[in-house]
C-alpha cells in the first residue's frame, strides 16, 4: 500500500509533531510504502523539516491564501499522485487539506483521509471569514473518503457546519513518545539557570507566542497572583511573532522576575521543561485537543485548560486537573491559587492525569489505529 501524506508546513507545532511521528511510524510497518509532501517552513515557531526523512518541498504550498501559487500546488499535487500513484492521500493542516484533497479527487485517488487537528472556523475569527472556510472545508468534504479527528470536539463542530456525516469520523488521540514526559524529573539546576528557586511555584504554558493561545489573560491576572503568592514564576515555553511584545509587558508590569521566556525549545528539550513546572496552563481559543495537555499529565502535572474545543476530553475537571470558562479570570486566578496551596491535590491530579496518558496517548497506540483505519478503508473500497 502507497500512502502519501500532505502538510502545509513543518513548524513546530502540534499538528506537525503528529505528523512526523505517524510518518515515521508507518514507515516501520511491512507493506507500506510511506511519502510525505510540506509546504515550505518559515518564521520564528521553528522548523522540523530536518526530522523529516523522504521528505518533498513545494515552494507553491504556502499557508497564506495566494491564488496563483495555489492553483500551481494543486497541479503540482496532482501530477505528483498521477505517478506514485498512492492507495491513500491524507492530508493535514488547512491550506494542505483543502488543495491536497482537491488534487487527490481530480488524480483519481481511491482514498482520501484528513486529520483535522484543529478548526478552521469558529468565535474566534470573522464571519466572512468563517464563511470563506466553511465553505471551502464542505467543497472539500465532497472529496473525503474519511475524516480523522483528534478530540470528539472537532467531529462535533464540522458535523453540525454540514461536513460528513458521522460514519465518516474516527477519533485517534495525537500519541506522542511517553517514556521522556514520564521520565521528567524536577531539576533543580536547570531551575537555578533560569532563575527559579527550589521553593517557586511553576506554572507553565507550552505555545507559539501569539493570538489565540491566552498569553494576554495569564499576564492580565498574574499581578494579582503573585501578590497573594510572591513564589509563583511563569516559565513560557515557545517563541513567535508576539515574543516581544510579552517581554516588553512583563517589564511595563514589574514582573520580569517572574516570567521566563525560555524562546523556542525543541521537541526532544520539552520533556525536561516540564519537568521542572508544578502545574500547566492552557488558555488557548482555539485547538483541536492540545498535546501540551497530555505531555504535561504523562510528567505527573496537574493541568488547568480553559474549556475550548477538545481540552476537556484530556483535561477532566476534578480528575486530572481543572476546566476554566474561557475568559473567566476570577476562577483561573482560584484554581491556580488553590494548587499552589496544596502539594497533595497536585499529587491526586498528578497521578490521575499520568495513568490516563499512558492508557491513551502512547505513540505506538496512535500509529496502529491510523494503520487499521487505512486497512478498514481499502476493505470497504
Amino acid at each position: 500500500m502507497r500512502v502519501t501524506h500532505v502538510i502545509t508546513r513543518l513548524i513546530v507545532g502540534g499538528a506537525q509533531e503528529n505528523t512526523l511521528a505517524t510518518v515515521a511510524g508507518l514507515r516501520r510497518i511491512s507493506g507500506l510504502e510511506v511519502y510525505l509532501i510540506s509546504g515550505p517552513t518559515t518564521g520564528p515557531e521553528g522548523s522540523l523539516e530536518a526530522e523529516a526523512e523522504n521528505l518533498t518541498v513545494m515552494p507553491e504550498l504556502v499557508r497564506p491564501i495566494h491564488p496563483l501559487k495555489d492553483w500551481q500546488a494543486l497541479g503540482k499535487l496532482e501530477k505528483i499522485f498521477r505517478e506514485q500513484k498512492p492507495d491513500v492521500v491524507h492530508t493535514h493542516s488547512g491550506k494542505a487539506g483543502i488543495l491536497g484533497r482537491l488534487a487527490a479527487r481530480r488524480a483519481g485517488v481511491p482514498i482520501i483521509v484528513h486529520t483535522i487537528h484543529g478548526p478552521s472556523f469558529g468565535s474566534f475569527q470573522s464571519a466572512p471569514a468563517n464563511f470563506i472556510f466553511r465553505s471551502a472545508e464542505k467543497f472539500a468534504g465532497r472529496a473525503t473518503t474519511h475524516f480523522v479527528v483528534v478530540a470528539d470536539a472537532m467531529k462535533e463542530q464540522y458535523l453540525a457546519a454540514g461536513i460528513g456525516c458521522p460514519e465518516q469520523y474516527t477519533k485517534i488521540f495525537s500519541g506522542f513518545v511517553l517514556e521522556p514526559f514520564l521520565a521528567a524529573k524536577n531539576d533543580l539546576g536547570l531551575r537555578s539557570s533560569l532563575g527559579i528557586a527550589p521553593g517557586d511555584f511553576v506554572i507553565g504554558k507550552i505555545a507559539r507566542l501569539f493570538k489565540l493561545k491566552g498569553h494576554d489573560d495569564l499576564f492580565a491576572m498574574a499581578p494579582e497572583l503573585i501578590r497573594q503568592n510572591p513564589k509563583i514564576k511563569f516559565l513560557l515555553i515557545g517563541d513567535g511573532p508576539w515574543r516581544g511584545r510579552f517581554e516588553n509587558l512583563a517589564e511595563t508590569l514589574g514582573l520580569k522576575n517572574h516570567f521566563v521566556l525560555t524562546g523556542l525549545v525543541r521537541p526532544d528539550e520539552v520533556p525536561k521543561y516540564t519537568g521542572i513546572m508544578d502545574t500547566l496552563v492552557h488558555l488557548s481559543l482555539r485547538e483541536g485537543l492540545p498535546r501540551a495537555l497530555p505531555q504535561a499529565m504523562a510528567a505527573g502535572k496537574p493541568v488547568v485548560a480553559y474549556d475550548c474545543d477538545g481540552a476537556r476530553e484530556a483535561c477532566r475537571d476534578g480528575e486530572t486537573g481543572f476546566l476554566v470558562q474561557p475568559g473567566d479570570l476570577a476562577t483561573l486566578k482560584t484554581r491556580l491559587l488553590q494548587l499552589a496551596g496544596d502539594a497533595a491535590l497536585c499529587q491526586r491530579l498528578g497521578q490521575t492525569g499520568q495513568q490516563f496518558a499512558l492508557e491513551n496517548f502512547p505513540v505506538e497506540k496512535m500509529v496502529r489505529d491510523i494503520y487499521h483505519l487505512y486497512m478498514r478503508l481499502a476493505a470497504n473500497h
